[in-house]
């Protein structure tokens, strides 16, 4: 018996139609185009102005159906990766199960910030490989203009929102997920966090006075961290499968910062006609980053192709994820 593995066979993303430019965002904030993209990359991200996280996750969750003729009835599974959930509870998988009317699957939230997408695609592999789903759905979704502040302009002019799906369903020509390795440290929580909201530190006028509700993050800590952990799991990942730069047709890395993803990529010995780079349309989505650029890159992904994926989130979370492209 062939061993099976948890392969990708379709890939949709959804971004909102509201554009905000490098430019329009100078005259919220004290910032400039100039210094926006010479730091990060970003020209421009989406923003979801009417609507929720799981309204996102629903139209790229029923556009990968459509695509693949797919009724939702026979979804098992759905896994979101988000940090931005529609509220406390219920989960907002389950929002989304009932949004697209996939009314036989049942469904969980994971939280690992930028990691988050890495962390849902590796569990839900499992559910695969055990045999016991056929038809799991992943996907990563942040609306994460619903948490920035935009007088804070070291956070505000980095984020966007989006969502990205994968089906993950059964392989035994041995494409699929391959291997995995997560990390978490979460001693660096305090350098990028929503500090209020949780049990900690719940709802309180205080709290809302010191605008405690938004994303704190503190660029250099971040910035050294991610450098650091997001190239090294790449390489690591690499040498622990015996794999060469040459080997690799893809790095999907996680859009947070150009430096970062070229730091991850000459650490892999990869050039650049190998990395999947869409952060100057959409900005740092979160959880939806990665399943974007396989989005965005699909027509030109062959099948057999290795690939990459690899992350680096607030908490600390990080990882990386080894694949081969089925499709």
């Amino acid at each position: 018996m062939k061993k099976i593995t948890a392969a990708i066979t379709g890939v949709q993303g959804y971004v909102p139609e509201t554009v905000l430019s490098n430019e329009e965002l100078s005259k919220i904030v004290d910032t400039s185009d100039e210094w926006i993209t010479s730091r990060t990359g970003i020209k421009e991200r989406r923003i979801m102005k009417d609507g929720a996280s799981s309204d996102m996750a629903a139209a790229a969750i029923k556009g990968l159906l459509e695509k693949m003729n797919i009724d939702p009835m026979e979804i098992e599974l759905v896994i979101c990766a988000t940090v931005t959930p529609d509220y406390p509870f219920p989960s907002t998988a389950n929002v989304i199960c009932d949004k697209v009317g996939m009314k036989n699957a049942w469904g969980y939230d994971t939280i690992a910030a930028c990691s988050g997408f890495i962390y849902a695609l590796s569990t839900g592999a499992q559910f695969i490989e055990t045999g016991r789903h056929k038809k799991v759905i992943v996907v990563g979704v942040d609306k994460m203009t619903s948490i920035l502040d935009y007088q804070d302009r070291t956070t505000c002019v980095i984020f966007g929102d989006g969502a990205g799906a994968v089906l993950l369903e059964p392989n035994e020509e041995g494409n699929g997920v391959i291997d995995f390795i997560l990390r978490s440290d979460g001693s660096g929580r305090q350098y990028l966090i929503q500090p209020a909201g949780g049990s900690a530190l719940p709802p309180s006028h205080q709290t809302i006075d010191d605008r405690m509700h938004y994303v704190k993050q503190e660029g250099k800590a971040v910035f050294k961290f991610a450098v650091t952990n997001m190239a090294e799991v790449s390489a690591e990942i690499m040498e622990k499968n015996g794999l060469t730069s040459d080997d690799v047709d893809w790095l999907v890395p996680h859009q947070a910062n150009l430096r970062i993803i070229d730091a991850t990529a000459d650490r892999m010995g990869l050039t650049k006609d190998k990395v999947m780079i869409n952060i100057q349309k959409y900005g740092n989505t979160t959880a939806g980053t990665l399943p974007l650029c396989l989005w965005d890159y699909e027509s030109q992904l062959k099948k057999g192709d290795t690939l990459i994926l690899s992350a680096f989130g607030g908490g600390f979370t990080w990882g990386a994820v080894y694949l081969k492209w089925a499709y």
